[in-house]
């Protein structure tokens, strides 16, 4: 194989990586993997060597006296005899040990693939402040030390104010030599003509103007026919400007942007249905869909805490390691484990500082009435960037087991409410699918 062979080769390596995460997530073994690192079976052991291609056979020496033969791996040294062949004492296949057989990475790793996998791109929001820093001189103020003085904005609101109430001196000029005119009738003329021209200053132009001059023109049409108004730009380009009018109002003074740093914050309350209908298969369907998700929120999130909610008739809060495997004999109400929900998230994760996801699973089954009158008043009441019920139904749906369901249909559309359904391992990418693409659209 030559060295383009194995590139291509290499490159390969990272797609089958990503096609084995989906199989991991449904049939893989996640005891393996621990809460900061999560180790992926892949089908690839070996990984890909360079060597030469048969198209360069000569010209690159490898010490040894001579010319490496095609195939042989680059940067290597040849095999020389008596190194392992036929003298018994070389491992056997298969001695070596496992780790090999599996890509580790860690949890944000993890939240990446997983993004590029399924189409997702979840942006956390931080929450909890944490420092506060001056970041670029760009907010304004009136007032502030002279240093800060924002010289360039006076400039620009001086010179504004300048074009502004800048005028030919001279067309007022051969305005006031239209004969029986004087300064009134110039003044009105020209606030007509929005000319910025104050009567002061006709007053005091009428004055220096000999008084054989002042019927020059028989009209002000022959006088705007005959005299050209010259622009402003113009003027300033030909003369320049002496002067610029800054006020006081003017002034502004820059001052540094406070930067808040937020810490990006999550609380995962995950809810368990362990009543006596919760058999190993739905249990473990159950595992295959939390999981992934909690490693996926870890790797968004820069501090990620779970809360771990077991119940049956009653509720109460239980250790990761028992979460999955706990099961009871008593019967299902599901409205308990909310309770002890909100009782925890409003006393340790307060909602201005904590982003939540509030997940539950079990098989959809509960107490009467339980769903309409007390859960879903519970779900609309605990702030969360997400809420999400997972059924878990290997068999499809047993006749009582309504309350995925109910949510649905009263939730609709909701962008923060979820409604996944797991009958195999298959249907957990997409739930999890579900899940999270639901709150990416919110």
């Amino acid at each position: 194989m030559g060295l383009r062979d194995d590139l291509d080769r290499f490159r390969e390596v990272g797609e089958e990586k990503r096609q084995d995460l989906s199989e991991f997530i449904q049939y893989g073994d996640l005891g393996n993997s621990r809460p900061d690192e999560v180790k992926i079976p892949i089908k690839i052991v070996d990984l890909p060597s360079f060597v030469y291609d048969p198209r360069d056979k000569g010209g690159v020496g490898q010490g040894q006296g001579g010319t490496p033969d095609v195939g042989d791996p680059v940067g290597q040294p040849q095999p020389q005899p008596g190194d392992g062949d036929d003298d018994g004492d070389g491992d056997e296949p298969g001695e070596e040990g496992g780790e090999h057989e599996y890509y580790e990475m860690d949890p944000e790793e993890f939240a990446q693939e997983l993004d590029e996998e399924l189409g997702l791109d979840l942006d956390p929001k931080g929450k909890k402040v944490i420092e506060e820093k001056e970041g670029d001189f760009t907010d304004i103020t009136r007032s502030g030390p002279a240093s800060t003085l924002d010289f360039e904005r006076l400039f620009k609101e001086g010179l504004k104010r300048k074009l502004a109430m800048d005028f030919d001196e001279e067309y007022i000029h051969e305005a006031l030599r239209v004969d029986g005119w004087g300064p009134s009738t110039v003044f009105e003329w020209a606030r007509d003509n929005h000319i910025p021209v104050s009567r002061a200053w006709i007053d005091d132009a009428y004055e220096d103007i000999p008084a054989e001059e002042t019927d020059r023109w028989d009209s002000i049409e022959e006088m705007e026919a005959e005299v050209d108004k010259e622009a402003t730009a113009t003027r300033i380009r030909r003369e320049g400007i002496d002067e610029i009018p800054f006020r006081r109002e003017d002034e502004r003074y820059r001052y540094p942007e406070i930067i808040e740093e937020r810490e990006k914050n999550v609380v995962v309350v995950n809810i368990r249905d362990v009543s006596g209908s919760m058999r190993q298969s739905k249990r473990e369907l159950v595992e295959r869909t939390f999981t992934p998700l909690d490693w996926y929120l870890t790797g968004k999130y820069d501090n990620a805490e779970f809360v771990y909610i077991a119940h049956d008739a009653d509720a109460w809060e239980v250790e990761r390691d028992e979460f999955f495997g706990i099961r009871s004999g008593g019967g299902t109400r599901i409205s308990s484990a909310y309770e002890l929900a909100a009782e925890i998230l409003e006393e340790e994760y307060p909602w201005s500082e904590w982003n939540r996801y509030v997940f539950a699973a079990g098989d959809s089954e509960n107490s009467s009435n339980d769903t309409e009158e007390k859960v879903i008043p519970m779900m609309e009441e605990i702030p969360a960037n997400l809420h999400a019920y997972v059924e878990t139904q290997p068999s499809g749906n047993a006749i009582n087991a309504t309350h995925a369901e109910e949510v649905q249909h009263h939730f609709g559309d909701s962008s923060n409410v979820a409604v996944a359904y797991v009958q195999s391992p298959e249907d957990v990418v997409d739930a999890i699918y579900t899940i999270l693409s639901t709150e990416d659209e919110s």
